[in-house]
């Protein structure tokens, strides 16, 4: 199995529930004691959010570059970046490594089409649903159409992402927020709904959704494996 290296700590809530994936689907893959074979590099999430708010994204396409070429150095043969919100850097980390990167987006899309799906509502921070970064790659690479919350919606939605996730607090009353953005995406023609930012899944599973939910993290951490196990037989 080749080894997965992941740039995490955005928060480091979500990074626990990729290391968790991510060995739980080696296993059932492989069986037996097999995990997987992994490296992370963890960034201060302080500084992160600091200079997203400051959109200093060209500071913080160095350091991710910077984490991404400490795990190449450090044995891994592709590198996971375990935030949606991040990806805005992707072209920086890509530019400064010789190992794949394996776009967040990329299994949501491909498991949508997979599903029949055209048109998904987009969940995240005001960063993923705002920008075209994401929405961008998922309408070019895979011809899906993302439907983002009204303004008053996509507010609350990024509050509760920073405010209360990124801290691991988990609020009844911020998964009926939730549902209630979820519905309004229903009601304006969404077929399913993309848990955008990998603290959403702490939040928010199937059965909190009248849609089909599809989980970033899950499907991002799934697609690794898949990958890894899959390089390896090949080779």
């Amino acid at each position: 199995m080749k080894t997965i290296g992941v740039i995490g700590g955005m928060s480091w809530e979500s990074s626990a529930e990729y290391y968790r994936l991510l060995n739980r689907h080696a296993k059932a893959r492989l069986g037996g004691h097999h995990n997987a074979r992994s490296l992370m590099v963890t960034v201060d999430f302080a500084q992160v959010e600091a200079l997203q708010r400051a959109g200093d994204w060209d500071a913080l396409g160095v350091q991710m570059a910077e984490a991404a070429q400490q795990l190449e150095r450090g044995g891994a043969d592709i590198v996971l970046l375990a935030t949606n919100t991040m990806h805005r850097v992707r072209a920086a980390i890509e530019a400064t490594i010789s190992i794949p990167f394996l776009h967040i987006a990329d299994p949501t899309g491909q498991a949508l089409r997979a599903s029949g799906f055209t048109r998904a509502g987009l969940l995240g921070t005001r960063y993923t649903m705002e920008q075209d970064f994401y929405v961008g790659r998922l309408r070019e690479a895979h011809g899906i159409e993302a439907i983002v919350p009204n303004e008053h919606d996509r507010a609350d939605v990024h509050r509760i992402i920073y405010d209360e996730l990124c801290h691991g607090n988990v609020d009844a009353q911020s998964r009926g927020v939730y549902q209630r953005v979820i519905e309004d995406l229903a009601a304006r023609g969404a077929q399913a709904v993309i848990l955008g930012c990998t603290e959403i899944t702490l939040l928010i599973g199937q059965k909190d959704s009248t849609l089909p939910v599809f989980d970033t993290t899950a499907l991002h951490a799934q697609a690794a494996v898949d990958w890894a196990i899959g390089s390896q037989t090949d080779a």
